[in-house]
């Protein structure tokens, strides 16, 4: 193995929950390549955030700081200013890696998002890029037929042309161009978002393997037709079921707001908890805190809900005293260890894909509030495809259409049907990351690949 081939550049994106999947590949794949060294570009409160506590140097991982696009002292305040200054950022700390290290790259490992991958890979001689999507295979799809269902989308007549379900793509037939990210039907393909999704999905054809953090029996129908469409995909998910598995499992998360012992604390004839949650970014507005309180308060089954302080001040007046006897709310939340909580019978969620994903491996039953990005297309497999919750109608919390949405999964013949349906899948899940199981099988194939590269 020549010292320029086994020093390779990870690209991490790190808004929302795009970096922690990347550094989780990228310790899988530097124990199955001890003598590699893995380069990890981002920003510096993303990289401060993931590598806290980490001896610097330790391993065969290290953290760099790329520019997030503001002026020194001032907050970065939209992904947009991170963007903009892309690619430049990152050709800039990738060169000074370079330099300081004495090799060249020999292989590219991104985020999908970051379509320039290929490019500075193709300067290098070719050396491979590889891209992960830390979504699933439906929204990838979505991406790759954006010309598609913008074409669509312009030859419907206005009005219920939105509504139109996308049959003639292989697995997405109960989704709507409604939809479809939003990024996909932006007005302007060159803004800065809108256009770093659009070039990803021109480029990632390009790429030497795409890696999903799925599984192959949750999308068989999507992922056969994207096969078609990329060089190489590898499914190797649920990323925290390998996680579990592997031969030296991460240390737990702190609980620091005890909430796995104020659900152990919940009787034993006590009905499923209800757990909420909407992800590291996003807080409902306030009348739908108000709307989702009231509910949880009619409802009266015991709730846990990571709530920031910020939201925590729009509850009803005398909330938290009223429902002390039943409900926690929490600022933050070890959301893998809640999921796999027994007691935990509902998780009412923004349908992220890690959540959605967390939800299956544990065999939680969702209720969905999509907000952006592949929410959407997620909610619409939970509730139409895989049938292992529901949205809320309406498209938005209010007190009615949650009481209705908790009493169909909680208390129903349908909710019965739901929980069953998540179980199932979650066997599916534990098995995909078994020895023998599909995404263990299809990380052994990346590894042989990246070590025909290697």
């Amino acid at each position: 193995m020549g010292s320029s081939e086994c020093h390779v550049a990870v690209l991490a994106f790190p808004f929302a929950t795009h970096a922690a999947p990347l550094l989780s590949l990228v310790e899988q794949l530097s124990a199955a390549f001890p003598s590699a060294r893995f380069s990890f570009f981002n920003n510096q409160d993303s990289n401060s955030g993931l590598f806290r506590g980490r001896k610097p140097g330790a391993g065969n991982v290290k953290a760099y700081d790329v520019w997030d696009g503001t002026v020194a002292g001032e907050a970065l305040v939209t992904h947009e200013e991170f963007i903009m200054a892309m690619p430049g950022n990152y050709v800039k700390a990738i060169a000074e890696a370079e330099a300081e290290t004495g090799t060249k790259f020999g292989c590219f490992l991104t985020d999908a998002f970051l379509w320039f991958g290929g490019d500075l890979a193709a300067e290098r001689g070719g050396v491979p890029w590889i891209a992960l999507w830390t979504a699933g295979a439906c929204s990838i799809s979505a991406h790759l037929y954006t010309d598609f269902v913008r074409s669509l989308a312009a030859a419907t007549p206005t009005g219920n042309g939105l509504e139109q379900k996308l049959k003639v793509i292989p697995g997405m037939s109960e989704i709507s161009i409604g939809e479809m990210p939003g990024e996909i039907l932006a007005k302007d393909l060159q803004a800065p978002f809108p256009g770093m999704i659009y070039n990803m999905a021109l480029k990632l054809p390009g790429a030497n393997a795409v890696v999903i953090n799925s599984f192959q029996n949750l999308e068989p129908t999507v992922t056969d037709d994207i096969r078609s469409k990329l060089h190489k995909v590898f499914n190797i998910g649920p990323m925290i079921l390998r996680q579990a598995a592997a031969a030296t499992p991460k240390p737990p998360i702190s609980d620091d707001h005890n909430c796995i012992p104020w659900l152990d604390s919940l009787p034993p004839a006590s009905p499923p908890a209800v757990y909420l949650s909407f992800g590291s970014g996003l807080t409902p507005p306030p009348a739908e805190i108000v709307a989702l309180a009231e509910a949880l308060e009619a409802k009266r089954a015991p709730f846990l809900w990571s709530l920031k302080p910020h939201g925590v001040k729009h509850l009803p007046e005398g909330f938290l005293e009223r429902t002390k006897e039943f409900g926690k709310i929490v600022p933050w939340a070890p959301q893998v260890q809640v999921l796999s909580h027994p007691g935990v019978g509902a998780f009412v969620t923004h349908c992220g894909w890690n959540s959605t994903l967390e939800a299956i491996s544990f065999g939680v039953c969702l209720i969905c509030r999509p907000f952006y990005g592949d929410q959407q297309i997620n909610s619409r497999f939970v509730e139409s495809v895989w049938e292992i919750g529901v949205k809320v109608e309406g498209g938005k919390f209010t007190k009615d259409e949650t009481l209705k949405a908790l009493n169909v999964v909680l208390d129903s013949d349908r909710g019965k049907l739901l929980k069953e349906n998540v179980v199932k899948l979650k066997g599916e899940a534990m098995e995909a990351v078994k020895p023998h199981g599909s995404s263990t099988k299809e990380f052994q194939e990346l590894v042989h690949l990246l070590n025909g590269y290697f």
